[in-house]
C-alpha cells in the first residue's frame, strides 16, 4: 500500500470515527427525552452500526498482512 493511499484511508477513518461519536451523542440525547422519535432513533442506530462496520473494514486494510 502506498503512503498516499494509506494517508487517505487514515483521514477517512478519522472522519468515520468522528461521525460515529457524533451519532452516539445524538442517540444518547434522544434517549433522554420522553417523546423521542423512535423511527429516527432506529435510523440513527442503524447508521451507527453501518459506520462501525466501515471503520472495522478500514482498520483491517491499514493493518499489514501478517502472512507476508
Amino acid at each position: 500500500m502506498h503512503q498516499e493511499e494509506k494517508a487517505t484511508l487514515q483521514v477517512r477513518l478519522a472522519e468515520l470515527r468522528q461521525e460515529h461519536r457524533d451519532l452516539d451523542t445524538a442517540i444518547a440525547g434522544m434517549q433522554e427525552t420522553i417523546y423521542a422519535d423512535q423511527l429516527q432513533l432506529r435510523r440513527l442506530k442503524k447508521r451507527k452500526l453501518v459506520l462501525k462496520d466501515a471503520i472495522t473494514r478500514l482498520e483491517s486494510k491499514l493493518i499489514p498482512d501478517l502472512n507476508a
